[in-house]
């Protein structure tokens, strides 16, 4: 059997509060929000994986960020992206961190789908996805962007797996491999 797997940060059940609340005052435009348990940095995407090999990438994780210590990622922004007439998501936007960039490598290289190195790494957390047909019926259209200082301790990257129910995903922790 596949699941769709992804690597993120999670977020504190309090932080994930915070941005649902600081969100609330635009709760009524055409925008699909993301469950407060959902709400998580992600890393990267690896796509449909048959769960056999859950133990092996969850390995080479735990491998690749051993020697990783704790370290505390920036967020300024609550904003509407991209800027502009047609925005797709509505986001938490942070500064570029360079330890974010180093664990995102290191975790490339060691499941073998490094590239290329980044020059940077800014991370996000989605809020809300823009209904687009919807969007484009509004009348006035909101720019949504305001200021939103956040700082979240990053201690674990999480191996996770989207599952599909009841017309919305689910997230599910496979493995939490914590940081130093």
């Amino acid at each position: 059997m596949k699941r769709k797997i992804f690597l993120s940060i999670n977020i504190p059940l309090a932080v994930q509060r915070r941005i649902a609340s600081r969100a609330e005052k635009w709760r009524d435009l055409p925008v699909k929000w993301t469950k407060e348990a959902n709400m998580h940095v992600s890393l990267f995407s690896l796509g449909h994986i048959e769960t056999e090999l859950l133990p092996e990438i969850c390995e080479k994780v735990r491998e690749a960020i051993d020697e990783n210590e704790i370290f505390d990622l920036e967020f300024e922004s609550l904003e509407s992206v991209p800027e502009g007439e047609a925005p797709q998501r509505i986001q938490l936007s942070g500064k570029a961190s360079e330890g974010l960039k180093d664990l995102h490598e290191r975790i490339e290289k060691s499941l073998g789908i490094f590239s290329a190195p980044k020059k940077a790494f800014k991370p996000h957390i989605v809020v809300g996805r823009i209904r687009s047909n919807k969007w484009e019926e509004l009348a006035e259209k909101p720019e949504i962007k305001e200021k939103f200082s956040l700082n979240v301790s990053v201690e674990s990257v999480d191996v996770m797996a989207s599952d599909f129910g009841e017309g919305e995903s689910e997230y599910a922790l496979i493995e939490s491999c914590p940081l130093k």
